[in-house]
């Protein structure tokens, strides 16, 4: 079965190379860490250290924000170990290089056994820990093969990936059944997340509930951008400061839409204009003008007055914290169907939270908050009306944040609970001793 996986593998690969040799040329996306995925093994995860490693896995920006906490807490825990962290995106290569240096940080290989063994002959994990659900196959069958324990945590089954894993159950059942077999241990945020593995074949008996571990974020150091901002804008007399954040193609131009109707009430209004994916950055700024908006961007910004106009903000990394100088925030890739983003990051400093109603992936989270009176949904209908709304009514928004960071506070735990199943599970395999 593994063979066959692998073949299957390599065809679409090759089908799908036009793609990616195209998206390397016109963006530069993937072309960072080739040689890593391929299987060549950093110099600096290997070199002068013989700790037994943990190998922590975590695809992208947003599993590692999640994971943070936990990647942190695993040194005091096992001290004796050597902590380090894959990613698959150069965007999660770079936080996760920021947050716990570019000497632990490395690139995700492809499911090969060519580009995984190396892996795992140079660094021989004693524990592997995955983000959210990365099941790959070969990975996990050679880790396991490698003597690794190997745990997923923060473990959720979304809507659009459910009928993807039953697919594959119906074609491939004894992969799928051997590839969830490998794992240890499967920590889940919800008890949705739960019944969805065990409904494409997880064993029920190494599933415990440990909360979503997104909720347990701490506000990330401000950097001197915000600052900056704060400043200019309390020169300026700035205002209301609108931050959309995480937005695709086919949100900004309704966005900037909804920006001109608030303009007409407010002329020192600002929108700062986070897109979601770097490649877009330029096409994002071409809409901006041809829409007639005073423009700044980020990289180019020198400190001119930004009142009545667009920050368009063409970085990594600092979106986050730019949601705290918010008057109100809306979180995008959710007014078209992509199943929308984080929440709590805004939720983290007490803003009013707009998102669109195609919140998919973010379900539960949003569902809880709706149910608090902690985030406005709307279509791209209602999105003009709800935005001026909020601006106008200092006494609603200052309710819905109040409700958002309270929300957020009462969820907090799942590090902790995660940190001890890990724990255990290594107690476990010593015989006793973590």
């Amino acid at each position: 079965m593994y063979a066959l996986y692998s073949a299957l593998l390599t065809l679409s690969l090759l089908l799908t190379l036009p793609y990616w040799l195209l998206q390397m040329m016109r963006h530069g996306k993937y072309r960072a860490g080739l040689r890593q995925r391929f299987g060549a093994v950093p110099r600096a995860l290997v070199k002068q250290d013989q700790r037994p490693r943990i190998w922590i896995h975590a695809v992208s920006v947003g599993e590692v924000v999640a994971s943070s906490a936990v990647i942190r807490a695993l040194p005091e825990k096992f001290p004796s170990h050597r902590v380090l962290i894959s990613t698959t995106t150069s965007t999660g290569q770079k936080l996760a290089a920021q947050r716990f240096g570019a000497e632990n940080v490395f690139y995700f290989p492809l499911d090969f056994a060519f580009a995984i063994q190396p892996y795992l002959d140079a660094l021989r994990p004693e524990l592997v820990v995955v983000a959210e659900t990365e099941f790959w196959p070969n990975f996990l069958r050679l880790a396991k093969q490698g003597g690794a324990r190997i745990a997923v945590i923060n473990c959720r089954i979304s809507d659009r990936s459910l009928p993807g894993y039953k697919r594959f159950r119906f074609w491939l059942p004894r992969l799928l059944e051997q590839t969830l077999a490998n794992v240890d241990l499967f920590l889940p945020q919800t008890d949705e997340d739960r019944r969805r593995l065990i409904e494409i074949g997880a064993p029920e008996s190494k599933i415990a509930i440990a909360g979503n571990l997104k909720f347990d974020m701490a506000p990330p150091p401000a950097p001197a951008i915000v600052a900056s901002l704060r400043e200019n804008f309390g020169n300026s007399a700035s205002g209301p400061i609108l931050v959309c954040g995480s937005t695709l193609e086919d949100e900004e131009g309704a966005l900037l839409s909804a920006f001109r109707n608030v303009l007409a009430n407010h002329p020192k209004a600002v929108m700062i204009l986070a897109p979601r994916h770097p490649e877009r950055f330029a096409e994002v700024a071409d809409l901006v003008g041809k829409l007639g908006f005073r423009m700044s961007q980020r990289s180019l910004w020198s400190g001119e007055p930004l009142a009545g106009g667009v920050f368009l903000v063409d970085s990594i990394g600092e979106l986050a914290s730019l949601y705290s100088v918010a008057t109100v925030a809306f979180v995008g890739g959710s007014l078209v169907p992509r199943g929308g983003h984080n929440i709590l990051e805004p939720a983290l400093y007490g803003v009013p939270i707009v998102t669109g109603n195609h919140y998919e992936n973010f379900r539960d989270i949003v569902n809880f908050f709706a149910s608090r009176n902690a985030v406005r949904i709307v279509g791209l209908a209602e999105l003009p009306l709800v935005l001026m709304e909020l601006i106008e009514n200092k006494e609603e928004r200052a309710t819905l944040g109040r409700n958002a960071l309270a929300a957020l506070e009462s969820q907090r735990g799942a590090t902790d609970r995660t940190v001890a199943a890990l724990l255990k599970l290594m107690s476990v395999q010593s015989g006793g001793s973590a």
